[in-house]
């Protein structure tokens, strides 16, 4: 074969080549443009950008509008619902300690959330497994569910009396107290947790011989994680309430003790006061158990 035949089929295949190319090219660029049609997925919007954080605040602010205007006009007296300025100078006092009983307004905040922390981390360590035992054993949930179910619509006032008969005035009782308003919402909250975890999960576990230490480590506690997210932002409201309850008996300290002597004297400003306090640290707590939630379980509730 000649040269110039050689140089014929080269330049023959080249043009080939280049036609192939821009064809390919065509049909790739058909390809994105047919892509671009797809609509993009909206991205996840945060709670900060959206309005309706302003709204909430909107609506606090016509509520204190609303307390200012009923004490101003008298529709309420101040007996029973003292100005928003009354509150403000309670606060004032009872942070000087210039109250009944002397002490400081962060002494009584120090003693209440010493007992609520205490009796909220007990309820943690011993609830949690519990009700994950009485999800994934049947003869746990047979011994403890009807001892849980039955104490758990009790009121704290209800069985407080016995628990001073048997453990005296002390901090041992209060603290008994919260703890069992906390016990039963974070082992209810662990119980139907386990129950997210997928028999398809536990079977591909099981295939590959994990033990039931593995199973439970890597399947069970991952899945009912986020219940027991949300019991433990339940249990922390109970806690709260329980308070008030808890330091009826013989305490000298606390938020609740201060509300209840401030009402033997009619001091409504200060249980009003009070109220606000411990409203505010229980919601403060709440929205740290949220970023809690938030940074284990990014993904959960989006």
């Amino acid at each position: 074969m000649s040269v110039t035949a050689l140089s014929l089929l080269a330049r023959t295949t080249s043009c080939d080549c280049d036609s192939e190319t821009e064809s390919e090219r065509g049909t790739s660029v058909k390809a994105a443009e047919s892509s671009s049609d797809i609509p993009a997925v909206a991205p996840y919007r945060s709670l900060r950008t959206s309005p309706k954080r302003w709204w909430s605040v909107l609506c606090v602010a016509a509520w204190l509008a609303l307390w200012w205007l009923a004490t101003e006009l008298r529709w309420v007296p101040p007996l029973f619902l003292p100005p928003p300025e009354a509150v403000l100078k309670a606060f004032g006092q009872a942070w000087r300690g210039d109250i009944q009983g002397g002490d400081a307004l962060w002494v009584h905040a120090q003693w209440s959330s010493l007992r609520v922390f205490g009796a909220f981390v007990l309820a943690v360590i011993t609830a949690v497994p519990v009700g994950i035992a009485m999800g994934v054993n049947r003869w746990a949930q047979v011994v403890l569910d009807p001892l849980l179910e039955f104490y758990r619509p009790l009121p704290p006032l209800a069985y407080l009396p016995l628990i001073v008969i048997w453990l005296g005035i002390d901090e041992a009782s209060k603290w008994l107290l919260i703890y069992l308003a906390c016990f039963a919402p974070i082992a209810l909250a662990a119980r139907a947790g386990t129950r997210n975890a997928t028999a398809e999960q536990i079977n591909a576990l099981r295939s590959l011989g994990a033990t039931r230490w593995q199973m439970l480590f890597h399947v069970i506690v991952p899945a009912a994680l986020p219940d027991i997210l949300v019991g433990l932002r339940i249990a922390m409201g109970f806690a709260w309430t329980t308070l008030v309850a808890a330091e009826m008996v013989a305490a000298t300290q606390g938020l609740g003790q201060m509300v209840l002597n401030a009402s033997n004297f009619l001091r409504t400003d200060i249980v009003v006061m009070g109220i606000f306090v411990i409203g505010a640290i229980a919601l403060t707590l709440d929205a740290l158990l949220r970023k809690i939630e938030q940074w284990l379980l990014p993904w959960h509730g989006r």
